[in-house]
């Protein structure tokens, strides 16, 4: 059996790991494992502290690397690799793309090829604006602050992937203003569960890729 290694932001993307990719990996006879950014307590490091985690993993003999954790959180201080190239495009999707590519070729030559960067556009939280009928599926009437506010958001949004990353406006502040009692890991889980990994990658451009990419280790 393959292995491969996702490293995760945080528990939200643990549990998203464990509860809907693992199923499906399964399937392609790959064992996943998914341990978090080391010395962060929760959320990016610094590029070389990351890069040295990623070596090591990659190190284990036979291994697949890649990484689950949005832009949004990373900032100058964090100094991945071609940042300030990366900052002057405007395209959010070519500019993600060219700083997968960078980190890729920060990786030692013949370790390449087993390592697969994934940044997440905004937030996690982002996949779970798919449809209203699964909030519906998993909420009481009385959980709702504002379901029609969240009607807006979803029909707004086709791609679930640029809803934007403004701080009062993330996909997990808007759900925080939107339901009652918000828990990203206990809600993500369930909602994520309901949604389906086919239905999230027909919505997600980026996250469908990454997932195709994965299957082929």
């Amino acid at each position: 059996m393959k292995r491969l290694i996702i490293i995760c932001e945080g528990q939200t993307e643990v549990e998203f790991c464990q509860t809907i990719l693992e199923p499906h990996f399964r399937k392609f006879e790959t064992q996943l494992q998914t341990p978090l950014i080391k010395k962060s307590g929760g959320g990016i490091v610094h590029w070389q502290t990351l890069k040295k985690q990623i070596v090591n993993h990659l190190n284990e003999k036979s291994v697949f690397v890649t990484t689950f954790f949005d832009f949004y959180g990373v900032q100058n201080k964090h100094d991945f690799p071609s940042w300030n190239e990366a900052k002057s495009i405007s395209n959010k999707n070519e500019r993600l793309d060219f700083l997968e590519k960078a980190m890729k070729h920060d990786i030692v030559e013949h370790s390449q090829y087993r390592f697969i960067p994934y940044l997440q556009l905004h937030e996690f939280e982002g996949l779970l604006f798919n449809n209203i009928a699964v909030f519906d599926r998993q909420l009481d009437d009385d959980d709702f602050i504002n379901r029609e506010a969240l009607k807006k958001v979803i029909d707004d949004n086709p791609n679930p992937e640029m809803i934007n990353d403004n701080p009062k406006t993330a996909p997990s502040v808007r759900l925080k203003n939107l339901i009652v009692g918000y828990n990203k890991v206990v809600y993500g889980n369930i909602l994520a569960e309901d949604i389906g990994l086919g239905r999230m990658r027909e919505k997600n451009f980026r996250f469908d890729v990454w997932i195709g990419e994965l299957e082929k280790v």
